[in-house]
């Protein structure tokens, strides 16, 4: 399928301080983006979802989705946009019956538990996943270049948890017990989540996403040494095949594993622009062990939001002073992106976002002063 949209149906950037940080190139303030900014806290993204009448039904109207995507930077001046989508939207397409009962996780019609089941998966027609593509492309063309879009699909390991437990788990048993007893069909199964993950990154990048996140919500359950040979091998292979510039723009990759901050060293390894980092993560520390080829993105704790704004203002800058003095100058150097530390809560006041995003820009902008 063709899902190119021509450069030249875009408006230029206006605000490019993410993708310049992304970059390791300086800025005038440390951009900030919310991970799931768009959702559940906001009241207008729940009246969407009750005219949608499911989470499938948001997602895959391209109307609906354009909506939710822009929400939150109406009400906060966010430095980037993401796209309004799922992880789980590439098992999905491969025919395992994605489905989301009101206030539950998703859960899959078919799980994959055997060999048959391995045996029957494919890297899925980006057909089915049009919708997706065609979301992209209608969100890029409303934000009128005011801020950059950034695409994402779940990890191979992560995807493939979800595809074997057949929904959020929480010992993960099914699918340890595969990769335990059957590696091969471990394996097997995330070559091919891999090189689904990487041609999907690629479509969006085609429709228009200016810049790409894996999610290895689940890398983190992993023992030491499972995790480099079943996650950060298949992230790395995911890598390989996504573009790093489209029509002569640099496209910045971004990895983030809840849980990682063991194995930071080794993901520094990959060939990817920025590292997200959770909230148990020291920034300073986490420059030190990854150097500096890579933009670091994070990691305030998600329930600081539920403080009284001088103590997220506090917090704030803590995380910013964490990370040290940003870089300023030509040429590239140590750069952050403010990020959350994992997803908001649904539960989370919106005027507290507010605070955050006003503070981080703030108090960055007073450590380049």
């Amino acid at each position: 399928m063709n899902a190119q949209a021509p450069s030249s149906a875009f408006a230029p950037l206006q605000n490019d301080t993410f993708i310049r940080a992304c970059l390791r190139q300086s800025t005038d303030h440390t951009p900030v983006w919310l991970m799931r900014q768009a959702g559940r806290y906001l009241p207008e993204y729940r009246a969407t979802r009750a005219k949608a009448g499911s989470f499938m039904g948001l997602a895959t109207n391209t109307d609906y989705a354009t909506e939710v995507t822009l929400q939150p930077l109406e009400r906060y001046p966010l430095d980037a946009a993401i796209l309004f989508s799922d992880i789980l939207t590439v098992p999905d397409a491969m025919g395992l019956g994605l489905s989301f009962a009101l206030g539950e996780g998703p859960k899959f019609a078919h799980p994959v538990r055997d060999e048959a089941a391995v045996a029957k998966l494919a890297v899925p027609d980006m057909g089915k996943l049009r919708y997706v593509f065609d979301a992209v492309t209608s969100i890029r063309k409303a934000l009128n270049g005011r801020v950059p879009l950034i695409g994402f699909s779940g990890s191979p390991w992560t995807l493939s948890c979800y595809m074997v437990e057949g929904a959020g788990s929480d010992d993960y048993r099914l699918v340890k017990t595969m990769m335990y007893s059957r590696p091969d069909l471990m394996h097997k199964m995330l070559q091919i989540n891999a090189d689904a993950v990487a041609l999907y990154l690629n479509t969006q990048i085609e429709a228009g996403a200016q810049a790409v996140m894996i999610f290895d919500s689940w890398g983190g359950v992993l023992a030491d040494g499972a995790f480099q040979e079943f996650s950060l091998a298949y992230t790395a292979r995911v890598l390989a095949q996504v573009k790093k510039e489209h029509n002569g723009v640099r496209i910045p990759r971004i990895v983030f594993t809840k849980g990682g901050g063991l194995w930071l060293k080794d993901m520094g390894q990959l060939d990817c622009e920025v590292l997200g980092l959770d909230w148990t993560v020291n920034l300073a520390k986490a420059r030190a062990l990854v150097g500096e080829s890579k933009a670091l993105q994070g990691n305030i704790d998600p329930n600081v939001l539920f403080a009284n704004p001088p103590q997220i203002e506090a917090e704030v800058v803590k995380v910013l002073n964490s990370f040290g003095t940003p870089f300023i100058g030509e040429g590239t150097g140590p750069t952050h992106i403010f990020n959350l530390g994992h997803g908001i809560s649904q539960h989370t006041p919106p005027d507290n976002v507010a605070v955050l995003v006003k503070a981080v820009h703030e108090h960055s902008r007073r450590l380049r002063a």
